[in-house]
């Protein structure tokens, strides 16, 4: 009997219309398995193509975020400096900026604030950090001009002698400049942590701060919030570094306070932080784990320079230092000086992160 079952079972596998089934069957895996494949490498190429050329009209419309977290942007425009800040995949936007600019004495202060656990910290440093900042730097150098205006002149002096003395003044200008940067973000941060402790608030922020005065731009940085420098070849100038736990000098400092650093897809203080500076975060600098303590950087605008870029890091997980300064060069005539270009590229380019990009046109102000 059963070999009788067997013998008949084997009879309608093999007939023609079961084959036919079974070859439909496996055919249409093969075909779902290849268009999904396919669907992929074309996603992948068109990504690519969108991250590397300019982004004409009927690509603005791919751009266009989609859901109700995507479409929360903060925007300022002026004659020499954009912003543009977008929510994007997150839930929550807590990236903050802030431009303040004094004409008359030519100081203009730039900052992008990218904030975590939370929108108060970054907010707090939108508010309160430049006001009390700018008024310090514009007592500096009404200070140091005064000297330089007391000192009787020397009628002899050479050419040579009054551009040393020149390049004198503006190394203490920018020596006093730097020191109350330095203090001013330190001043902010001790603020933020008076509050936490009475309202227990765990957030944190970067802070990246550039100072820009006549031909000279000086970068105060905390965390991993990012400045490049543009020129019209489109070449990148770092003007700041990452802070991040693994390097040598960080993990050495967090070892030495008695932490440790973990990874989890990235290398974090105490298994929670991926920057090892920033303002706030309270639990992690009660302990010293943490610090605020900027690196300042000091640079000269040359003939061929044209632009500045700050932005968190949103950005920068998306595009090269090369990729932005390429695409400034290239679109700093546009409404935003491209700012809004730049972040809609970094968003389209995959960025998981609130995107936020501040530039300044810097064209005017070359020195050969």
């Amino acid at each position: 009997m059963s070999e009788s079952f067997t013998f008949y079972m084997w009879l309608y596998l093999f007939r023609p219309g079961t084959l036919a089934a079974l070859l439909a069957f496996i055919a249409a895996i093969l075909l779902c398995h290849s268009t999904d494949l396919w669907f992929h490498l074309f996603m992948k190429r068109l990504r690519y193509v969108l991250c590397h050329y300019s982004p004409g009209e009927n690509i603005k419309l791919l751009v266009t975020p989609s859901s109700p977290h995507d479409r929360r942007a903060l925007e300022y425009h002026s004659e020499y400096a954009s912003v543009y800040a977008l929510q994007g995949r997150r839930p929550r936007m807590e990236d903050r900026f802030s431009i303040l600019e004094d004409e008359e004495q030519d100081v203009h202060l730039y900052g992008v604030f990218d904030g975590h656990g939370g929108e108060f910290t970054a907010e707090y440093a939108e508010k309160h950090l430049f006001s009390s900042m700018l008024r310090k730097l514009v007592a500096a150098k009404q200070k140091v001009m005064n000297k330089v205006e007391d000192k009787p002149s020397d009628l002899e002096a050479s050419d040579e002698s009054e551009q040393q003395n020149a390049a004198n003044n503006n190394d203490t200008l920018l020596s006093e400049f730097s020191k109350i940067i330095s203090e001013e973000i330190l001043s902010l941060d001790a603020s933020l942590l008076e509050i936490a402790k009475a309202t227990r608030d765990l957030s944190g922020s970067t802070a990246l701060v550039a100072l820009v005065h006549g031909s000279d731009v000086l970068v105060a940085n905390v965390g991993d919030s990012r400045g490049v420098m543009c020129d019209s070849r489109g070449m990148a100038i770092p003007l700041s570094f990452d802070h991040k736990p693994q390097q040598l000098k960080e993990h050495r400092r967090i070892k030495e306070a008695g932490g440790f650093i973990t990874f989890s897809g990235v290398w974090r203080v105490a298994g929670v932080l991926a920057t090892s500076r920033a303002l706030g975060d309270f639990p992690l600098k009660e302990r010293q784990l943490l610090v605020a303590q900027p690196d300042i950087l000091s640079f000269r605008i040359e003939n061929e320079t044209c632009g500045l870029v700050l932005a968190t890091d949103g950005l920068w997980d998306a595009l090269s230092n090369e990729d932005a300064a390429t695409f400034v060069s290239k679109h700093l005539d546009e409404p935003y000086h491209g700012a809004r270009s730049l972040v809609h590229r970094a968003y389209i380019a995959g960025s998981q992160d609130n995107i936020c990009a501040l530039i300044v046109d810097l064209r005017s102000r070359g020195t050969s």
